[in-house]
């Protein structure tokens, strides 16, 4: 089975629901309609990774995610702390957090992968090539699967060298993260370089500014789900372990469809 992650953002500039969910009883809600639409984790994020987003800071990024963290994880639900610092992550594991999404797979915040094996949690592994205030200025590849594969096992390597255990990694290609449209839908054709490297592999395409190459200007939201949909089903049979979106349902139905058709 496919794993789903629910992300809930719990920021005021969310590039995708425009700080809906910023209140921590808002978030909290939201979580829980997720678990209920088949999300198998939940992403809860304090800091915007937007293209030009500025950082938060740890005091702050805290405030926003411990208490969302804590009461989902209250509930029973496996949850995901989404930030690449460490100080954060330490806060998240200690409030119920069983796994750290670091979009930077340790590049921001090498500490964060202490942090990882000291606990014994799962780690997924972001490709990055730098903060979101400027990530395009890198957004050049020769091949890209190929190249984004190699950079994600010098993280694997940093990874297992602070101590993590292999069987706890999660690798995520960073679609959208230092890379322009077309960009991104190369990665994807070419996932099986990523695959390739023997883990755990998590998509994230929600509703993401790529897919208007093949849905056309100004998509509206339901449009946006309805591709994340197809593409997280795409990247699901293509091989990869989980996929990262917003509408945890439009994807649980999507992926029932392609395991019926598949028999």
């Amino acid at each position: 089975m496919t794993s789903i992650w629910g992300i809930v953002n719990v920021t005021p500039d969310s590039f995708s629901d425009g700080g809906a969910h910023f209140a921590v009883d808002a978030a909290v809600a939201h979580g829980r309609r997720l678990r209920q639409d088949g999300a198998t984790v939940l992403d809860v994020g304090g800091e915007s990774t937007r293209p030009g987003a500025e950082p938060v800071g740890a005091a702050a990024e805290i405030a926003r995610v411990e208490p969302v963290i804590r009461a989902l994880a209250a509930d029973g639900a496996t949850v995901s702390v989404d930030t690449y610092r460490a100080e954060t992550a330490r806060s998240a594991i200690d409030a119920g957090a069983a796994i750290l999404n670091d979009v930077s797979g340790g590049l921001a915040d090498p500490a964060l992968l202490e942090v990882a094996a000291a606990h014994d949690v799962d780690v997924a592994l972001g490709h990055w090539r730098g903060p979101s205030a400027d990530m395009y200025r890198e957004a050049s590849y020769r091949r890209i699967g190929r190249e984004v594969a190699d950079e994600l096992s010098a993280r694997v390597d940093a990874a297992l060298a602070a101590g993590v255990d292999r069987e706890r990694i999660i690798l995520d290609p960073g679609i959208g993260f230092a890379k322009r449209g077309e960009q991104n839908w190369a990665l994807l054709r070419e996932l099986d370089d990523v695959l390739a490297l023997g883990f755990r592999v998590l998509v994230g395409t929600s509703r993401k500014g790529f897919l208007t190459a093949a849905l056309g200007d100004a998509p509206t939201l339901a449009q946006r789900d309805l591709a994340t949909a197809v593409t997280s089903v795409l990247a699901a049979s293509a091989g990869a372990w989980g996929v990262r979106v917003h509408d945890a349902a439009a994807t649980r139905d999507a992926l029932a469809v392609a395991r019926a058709w598949q028999g």
